[in-house]
């Protein structure tokens, strides 16, 4: 193979490689992060804590016991609504609030999982009842009073309507294959190209900067994505998204910094060697000693002049 043509080939793998990098990345978050129940969970539990996720949850749960007991008892008192919210808002500061955030969550996250790996056309619904009675055991461990008459009540929440099921099925088979494979593909890709190449400390270096590139790239569409996910949403509704969106997406942003990192440290380790290599080369030639020229075969060797006497000395 040609010095050329290898140059070629070697130029159109790491661009492959280069290319692939952040989409394998994205790939690899959304299948071993995202589709983990424990490293979903997790990655929720610090909402818990979260000012404007706890201010969602007192108005979304506020909201709804309201408007319940309006509908079991009618009209309440104007004092009541105050009473509820404040309460909700003291429950949320408790460990068995914590408790019920990583149970609700961990519930959710398996019901959507197993309705992916399931063939049936289902509506995907989560019963709430493992979830109360694991506050309840938080509440009798905390001595709360009554804690052990908390009704176990079997309601079920819907997640997912089954028209969706189909189409997140595939998605869901898609990425797990992309998950895997694209980032292999992106490094067998490199490898390749820097093996290949005529000059392989400019592949190496050329490798490095587009990862970096690549990395730099996957940060920019993180947060483009922020951007156009939270754009369209309320005003009260925005900071909860904010912060679920950036809980989620923690680990992916971690990995594009990486690949920024990484990039970068390896083309200025590859530049750096080359100096460190020329100015070892060009001082051991300064340092040699400069040979004398050869006399030819056959010739007679320059006779070495006397030495000169000074005149008025015998």
């Amino acid at each position: 193979m040609s010095r050329r043509l290898r140059t070629a080939v070697s130029a159109v793998l790491i661009a492959l490689s280069c290319l692939l990098m952040p989409f394998g990345a994205l790939a690899a978050w959304a299948t071993y992060g995202l589709t983990d129940t424990g490293r979903y969970v997790t990655a929720m539990a610090p909402l818990a804590s979260d000012p404007a996720v706890r201010d969602a949850v007192v108005d979304t749960v506020g909201d709804d016991l309201l408007r319940r007991a309006a509908a079991e008892r009618g009209p309440l008192h104007p004092e009541v609504t105050p009473f509820v919210r404040d309460a909700l808002r003291s429950f949320t500061h408790t460990r068995a609030y914590r408790t019920a955030w990583d149970a609700g969550n961990e519930a959710a996250h398996t019901a959507v999982m197993s309705a992916l790996h399931d063939d049936r056309e289902r509506e995907v619904t989560v019963d709430l009842a493992p979830v109360a009675s694991r506050v309840r055991a938080q509440l009798v461990a905390d001595d709360l009073p009554f804690a052990e008459r908390v009704p176990l009540a079997h309601t079920r929440v819907a997640l997912l309507p089954a028209a969706e099921l189909a189409t997140l099925r595939k998605g869901y088979h898609v990425l797990d294959l992309a998950g895997f494979w694209l980032p292999l593909a992106a490094v067998v890709l490199a490898v390749t190209g820097i093996a290949v190449a005529a000059c392989r400390r400019r592949a190496l270096t050329a490798a490095a900067l587009g990862t970096a590139l690549g990395g730099a790239f996957l940060g920019l569409a993180i947060s483009l994505a922020r951007h156009l996910t939270l754009t369209d949403l309320p005003d009260q509704s925005r900071r909860p998204a904010a912060a679920v969106y950036d809980a989620l997406t923690a680990t992916l942003r971690t990995a594009s910094w990486f690949l920024l990192a990484v990039g970068l440290t390896v083309a200025a380790g590859v530049w750096l060697t080359r100096y460190v290599r020329v100015g070892r080369l060009v001082r051991r030639r300064r340092a040699a000693p400069t040979p004398e020229p050869a006399t030819p075969v056959g010739a007679a060797p320059t006779p070495t002049p006397p030495p000169s006497r000074t005149p008025g000395r015998v």
